[in-house]
C-alpha cells in the first residue's frame, strides 16, 4: 500500500488508481519460481532472536510459527488516524475511508493536528477539494466552504524545513482556505477516540493554553508509532525502533542475519528518500552474509556495502492537485516539495 497517497486517496477512489494505490505482494512475486516465495497474510506476534522463531496471528485466525535462517524486520509505523496508514489490513483502511467520506459533505469545520508533512498534505488536499483554490491574486480563500484548521505544536509548520519555506507552504494553504494556528500543542480531544477509534464524528479539542476547538471532523496527524509490539525492549532504541547499526542494517544485538530497514529501524530519518537508498544496502549486506556463511572467502565477496544517510533539507510534500502547489519551488530550494 502507498501510505504517502493517503492524503488524497481517503477523499476518493476517484483521486487515484487504485491499482497503484494498493499493490498485490503475490502478484509482484510471479516472476519467480512458485517454489521459491511463500506469502503468509498474518500479524507477527513475537519475535524469538535467541531461537530465531516469529509467530505469526493468521487472517484466517490460527497461528504459526515460522523458522528463519535470516530474517528482515520491515513491520514500518502506524499512524494515529487510521486514515493515513495501512495501521491494520486493505478491508480496514477502506472501512475507514468510507466511513470518514460518508461524513465528510456535511461538514463545515475540520481540525487537523499537527503541521509535518503528513498533516500539510491531508490540509491542503481537503482544502482544494472543498474550497476549491483562491485567485491568482488573491493572497488567501476569503469566505470559505468548509473551515480547516491545522494545529501545530511548533511555531512554523514542515519543522525540519527553513522558515521561508515553511511560511510558503503556509501561503499555499491560505488559498485552499485553510488556517494554522501555531505553538498549540493539543492537550485534550473529546469524546475519547474521536479520530482516532472514530474517523467520522465530531469533537472538542482542548489546547495547551485552555482554548477549545470544536471541529465536525478531527484527523490526528502527529508522528508515528513503530510497529515493534512483538519485538523485546532489548532490541528497541528509545523512540520504539529497532535499533539498527546505521551502516549495514543489521540488528547487531539479536545475533546473525538479522536484518531492520525502513520506518521501523532505527539507522535514519523516516523518510521516502532514505528508504530509497537503503533498501539497495540491506540486500547486498544480506547477499554478502549469505555468501559467507556457504563457504565463500571473504575476499571474493568483498566488503559490507554502507549507508550514508542523505542529511540534506529534503522533504516529499503536497499541497493539492493544481497549478499553485508546492512543486513550483522545487527549483529555488534544495528541498523537494512535490505537487
Amino acid at each position: 500500500m502507498c501510505r504517502p497517497a493517503c492524503p488524497r486517496a481517503l477523499i476518493s477512489d476517484d483521486m487515484l488508481a487504485q491499482e497503484k494505490l494498493f499493490v498485490s505482494i503475490p502478484k509482484a512475486f510471479e516472476q519467480y519460481p512458485k517454489d521459491s516465495f511463500n506469502f503468509i497474510h498474518g500479524t507477527a506476534t513475537e519475535l524469538d532472536h535467541n531461537n530465531r522463531t516469529v509467530s505469526i496471528s493468521l487472517s484466517t485466525g490460527n497461528t504459526e510459527k515460522i523458522d528463519f535462517y535470516a530474517l528482515v524486520i520491515a513491520t514500518g509505523a502506524s499512524t494515529a488516524s487510521p486514515l493515513l496508514s495501512l495501521n491494520r489490513d486493505e478491508n480496514f483502511l477502506r472501512e475507514s475511508w468510507t466511513a470518514f467520506r460518508k461524513a465528510l459533505p456535511n461538514a463545515k469545520s475540520i481540525v487537523i493536528g499537527g503541521g509535518g508533512p503528513a498533516g500539510i498534505e491531508t490540509a491542503g488536499e481537503l482544502g482544494e477539494y472543498l474550497n476549491g483554490r483562491a485567485g491568482w491574486f488573491n493572497s488567501k480563500l476569503e469566505h470559505p466552504k468548509v473551515s480547516i484548521t491545522v494545529v501545530t505544536a511548533g511555531p512554523q509548520i514542515l519543522p525540519l524545513l527553513r522558515p521561508s519555506i515553511a511560511h510558503k507552504a503556509e501561503t499555499l494553504l491560505a488559498k485552499v482556505g485553510v488556517t494554522v494556528v501555531k505553538n498549540a500543542r493539543v492537550k485534550n480531544v473529546l469524546p475519547d477516540g474521536a479520530g482516532t477509534d472514530v474517523v467520522a464524528t465530531k469533537a472538542t479539542l482542548t489546547l495547551e493554553d485552555g482554548k477549545t476547538l470544536d471541529a465536525d471532523l478531527y484527523i490526528p496527524a502527529m508522528g508515528m508509532k513503530p510497529n515493534t509490539s512483538f519485538i523485546s525492549d532489548a532490541l528497541l532504541a528509545s523512540d520504539g525502533r529497532v535499533e539498527t547499526n546505521p551502516s549495514t542494517f543489521r540488528v547487531d544485538k539479536a545475533g546473525l542475519r538479522i536484518y531492520a530497514v525502513g520506518d521501523v529501524a532505527s539507522a535514519a530519518r523516516p523518510a521516502v528518500h532514505n528508504i530509497l537508498g537503503a533498501i539497495p544496502v540491506v540486500c547486498a549486506n544480506i547477499k554478502r552474509d549469505l555468501l559467507l556463511d556457504s563457504g565463500k572467502e571473504k575476499s571474493s565477496v568483498g566488503e559490507d556495502r554502507v549507508f550514508k544517510e542523505d542529511t540534506r533539507e529534503m522533504q516529499l510534500v503536497r499541497s493539492g492537485r493544481v497549478k499553485g502547489s508546492v512543486r513550483e519551488w522545487v527549483t529555488r530550494y534544495p528541498a523537494f516539495l512535490c505537487g
